[in-house]
């Protein structure tokens, strides 16, 4: 086994302004990193961190270019996210960027590069309980989000060689403070009053804290070189901790001095509603996200948590926050008192 640690150089991170991207972009900073962002927007919160940003989009070939330019590791965070909208969207953010990506890299010789996946490529509708990266991915799919991941994730796998080492990470379900995606949904939802538990399974899940994510992309670039383990592979990040998944709904609502959920309804009774929701959305031309999609009625109701021994075994990922002192910190920013 190859134990060598891989030298970062000049580093990118795509997507550097979101939730993800910039907590990497944090650790990377801390180590003393020269460090460039690529993003459809300006944060200046980065330039407070003296990151190097370049404007663009992932799917924009040129613009990914002029990033990948002289960084010898590229963390690939960039995504279309959601569980709606056009399929043409994700095709395009997602694989066609993830394609940009990958080319620029081999193009100018960047020889690592760390992708973010999701859990959701292999989730079939079906309780996955400690599953490991053995799992195949879905035959079906009901979003477009994690059907185009699946690619992606392919595409990037497919692209490792002696010249481009590559990594395909798969965190579940990040969340902390910095959320711009899982926790204002689930506030939304509540503040509506339309938020139910779906079924009388409390299904459980291990949503993983975003420092832990964070790290855990860092800590496989260490180990990512042509040859070592971590090169070709794909890795499930979680927090290593299961919880019932409506007890972590209600432990977010607390953080955010909101009630729990009490309201209940039927899973074959949530599907039938979020398939007419579906229709009716996609009838009518209505903008926005149906306020529940099949696809989420069963990430809802079904157990879905992963094996990280892989991780731990290849590149050393252990979570270090726990969900306890996680949900602490999150009730601290929420309120105003940092998130540290």
């Amino acid at each position: 086994m190859n134990e060598a640690t891989a030298s970062p150089g000049r580093v990118l991170v795509t997507g550097g302004g979101g939730f993800l991207g910039t907590a990497i972009i944090r650790l990377l900073h801390a180590r003393g990193l020269a460090v460039c962002s690529l993003s459809r927007r300006h944060y200046p919160l980065l330039d407070e961190l003296g990151v190097d940003q370049v404007a663009g989009d992932v799917a924009d070939a040129a613009a990914v270019a002029r990033a990948v330019e002289g960084c010898q590791t590229v963390f690939h965070t960039a995504a279309k996210a959601g569980l709606w909208g056009p399929e043409d969207e994700y095709r395009r953010a997602n694989v066609e960027g993830t394609r940009n990506v990958v080319q620029a890299c081999l193009a100018a010789g960047a020889p690592r590069l760390v992708y973010t996946s999701s859990p959701s490529v292999v989730f079939n509708g079906q309780d996955l309980a400690g599953a490991d990266e053995s799992a195949p991915y879905s035959s079906r799919f009901e979003a477009a989000y994690p059907e185009t991941k699946a690619i992606a994730e392919q595409l990037v796998l497919s692209a490792n060689s002696d010249h481009l080492a590559t990594v395909s990470l798969r965190p579940h379900l990040i969340w902390g403070p910095g959320d711009n995606n899982l926790l204002p949904r689930i506030i939304a939802q509540a503040r509506s009053g339309r938020l139910r538990r779906i079924g009388r399974k409390n299904a459980l899940i291990d949503p993983v804290y975003i420092d832990n994510a964070a790290e855990g992309h860092v800590l496989a670039a260490d180990r990512l070189i042509p040859g070592s383990p971590v090169a070709g592979n794909a890795y499930f990040i979680t927090q290593g901790e299961t919880i019932a998944v409506w007890d972590m709904i209600d432990a977010l609502l607390k953080a955010a001095h909101m009630d729990p959920v009490r309201r209940t309804i039927s899973r074959p009774l949530a599907l039938v509603g979020a398939g007419g929701l579906e229709a009716f959305y996609r009838l009518s031309g209505r903008g926005g996200e149906p306020p529940m999609t099949r696809f989420l009625a069963r990430q809802l109701s079904t157990t879905h948590w992963f094996r990280i021994d892989a991780a731990r075994r290849d590149f050393g990922y252990e979570p270090r926050v726990s969900i306890a002192e996680g949900l602490m910190r999150l009730e601290r920013w929420l309120h105003g008192g940092g998130g540290d």
